[in-house]
């Protein structure tokens, strides 16, 4: 994790879940995470597919430049992009994975800005993990932020935390590509980690959770 804020709430949800899979969504105080309030958000998996959000910081509603509530967090994407944070996501709701991946966001006025997310497994009533706790945050501030709103965005990496053994859902692609990807466009793993190819991506499995 390359970031403040994804690092923070990931060591927030620990905190909270301690050797379960994932902590109740009535756990999360909002006061607990003050500092990053503003870049937090909490989808709902939905019976229909999608993952809207319920709740969205400022920060985050500013970088997208509006109001979120309703929205599909599964919208930002398109193509094969699309597929793969669809399959990351179930991997999240239905085996208690978390996630964090980089991003490359896209503006209306065609510039660009990096950033780092993460999406974790949250308990409500009844079966699975219907909540996501997540963070969206940039690498940078420039100027056009909450001017120019981010109107699309690219994965360009993509890390999956798996809780205990790993299950079998871990053991499928993500995303199978139609054709074999170009080795330029992976990205370079550490020496040390197991990786998968995740459709056009590397996938660096980070371990246990617990």
């Amino acid at each position: 994790m390359k970031h403040a804020v994804t690092r923070d709430l990931h060591a927030y949800w620990q905190r909270l879940k301690g050797r379960r899979l994932a902590p109740e969504r009535g756990e999360i105080e909002p006061s607990d995470i003050r500092a990053i309030l503003g870049d937090t958000f909490i989808l709902e998996a939905a019976a229909d597919g999608a993952f809207r959000f319920r709740l969205a910081g400022t920060r985050v509603c500013a970088l997208y430049g509006r109001e979120l509530k309703g929205k599909d967090f599964l919208s930002f994407w398109t193509g094969q992009d699309r597929a793969t944070s669809e399959s990351l996501m179930q991997a999240v709701t239905e085996e208690a994975a978390a996630a964090v991946f980089g991003l490359e966001l896209h503006s209306a006025h065609g510039r660009t800005l990096s950033g780092e997310a993460i999406v974790l497994p949250v308990r409500q009533s009844g079966p699975g993990f219907s909540r996501v706790l997540g963070a969206i945050a940039t690498h940078d501030q420039p100027y056009w932020v909450g001017i120019h709103p981010i109107m699309s965005q690219t994965i360009t990496s993509m890390r999956m935390i798996w809780p205990n053994a790993r299950p079998g859902f871990s053991d499928r692609t993500l995303h199978a590509p139609t054709q074999e990807p170009e080795d330029d466009v992976a990205l370079t793993p550490l020496p040390t980690e197991p990786k998968r190819r995740v459709g056009h991506l590397t996938v660096l499995d980070g371990g246990r959770a617990d």
